[in-house]
C-alpha cells in the first residue's frame, strides 16, 4: 500500500491528473452529443428506406435497457483513451525524468512496483469512470424524458453495463502500463498508442466491412471484436444486438489483452537493463 500511495502521488502532484480530467469532460460532452442524435434517429426512424438487418437493430436499440445502457456509458470510448495514457504515462516518466533507477533502487522487487503502478492508474481510472458515469446518466435522464421514452437505468442490464464499464476503466489501466514497459520512450509510446487506439480502431472496422462487401462471408465481420477498444464497446452494450457476439466476449478479450498485456510488462521490467 505504501507503493500504491507513492505511485499515486506521482499523477496527483502534477499537472496529468486535472489535464487528463478536462480532455475527458470536453470529449464526453462529444461523445454524448453525438450518441444523443444516433438515439434520436433510432427511437424515431424513417418509415421507408431501411433495409430489415438495419430495422432489427433499430428495434434492438430502442428497447428501453438497451438504449438507457448506451447512453449510460456515454464517453467510454475517450475515457478509456485517457487511462491507457495515463498507465504509459506512469512508466515511461520513470525512464524520462531518470528516476527509475531510484525507483528500482528504493524497491528491488519490480513486481511490486508494477502492480503499484497499475493501482494507482486503476484508481484514477476509476475516478474518470465516476466522472463520465454521473455526467451521463444525468445526460440520458434529460435526453429521454424530452423524447418521451422510458428510463430504465433500475433495469439489471442496464445497472451491469454501468459496473462492465467500471471494470473496462480498471482493465485498460493494466493495458497501458503493459504498453509503457514494452516501449519506454514516453514519446514513442504515447504517440504509438494515439495511432492504435484512435486510427486502429476506425481502420480495423473499415477493413472489416470492405473484406465483408468482397467475400461475403459472416464470420469475417467478427473479426473487429479483437480489437479492444471495440470489445469495451460490446462489454457495456447492456443486450445483445443483432449480428454482433454476447457482450461478454468483449470482455473475454479485453481481460486476454490485460493478461497478455500485463504479464509479459512485467516480465520484460524483471529482466530488463534499467540504464
Amino acid at each position: 500500500m505504501r507503493l500504491v500511495r507513492s505511485e499515486f502521488l506521482k499523477i496527483r502532484t502534477t499537472n496529468v491528473w486535472w489535464l487528463f480530467v478536462l480532455g475527458t469532460f470536453g470529449l464526453w460532452a462529444v461523445s454524448f452529443f453525438f450518441n444523443a442524435l444516433q438515439a434520436h434517429f433510432v427511437l424515431n426512424p424513417p418509415d421507408e428506406g431501411i433495409d430489415p438487418d438495419q430495422a432489427a437493430t433499430f428495434a434492438a436499440m430502442a428497447k428501453p435497457a438497451a438504449m438507457t445502457a448506451f447512453l449510460a456509458t456515454s464517453g467510454q470510448f475517450f475515457g478509456l483513451m485517457f487511462v491507457l495514457l495515463l498507465g504509459i504515462l506512469t512508466v515511461t516518466n520513470e525512464f524520462y525524468h531518470q528516476t527509475a533507477t531510484t525507483t528500482f533502487l528504493a524497491t528491488p522487487h519490480r513486481t511490486a512496483v508494477i502492480v503499484a503502478k497499475t493501482a494507482a492508474a486503476s484508481v484514477f481510472g476509476v475516478l474518470l469512470w465516476a466522472l463520465t458515469t454521473a455526467l451521463s446518466i444525468a445526460g440520458t435522464v434529460i435526453f429521454l424524458n424530452i423524447e418521451g421514452a422510458e428510463i430504465a437505468l433500475g433495469d439489471s442490464a442496464v445497472i451491469r453495463s454501468i459496473l462492465l464499464n467500471l471494470l473496462a476503466f480498471g482493465l485498460w489501466a493494466l493495458i497501458g502500463v503493459g504498453f509503457g514497459v514494452l516501449i519506454r520512450s514516453q514519446i514513442g509510446a504515447t504517440v504509438t498508442a494515439l495511432v492504435i487506439y484512435l486510427v486502429g480502431t476506425i481502420a480495423v472496422s473499415i477493413i472489416v466491412q470492405l473484406l465483408f462487401l468482397w467475400l461475403k462471408q459472416d464470420w469475417i465481420q467478427q473479426i473487429q471484436w479483437g480489437m479492444p477498444s471495440i470489445a469495451s464497446g460490446l462489454l457495456v452494450s447492456g443486450v445483445d444486438l443483432p449480428n454482433q457476439p454476447h457482450y461478454w466476449v468483449g470482455g473475454l478479450v479485453l481481460l486476454a489483452w490485460a493478461a497478455v498485456t500485463g504479464i509479459i510488462g512485467t516480465m520484460i521490467t524483471r529482466t530488463r537493463d534499467i540504464s
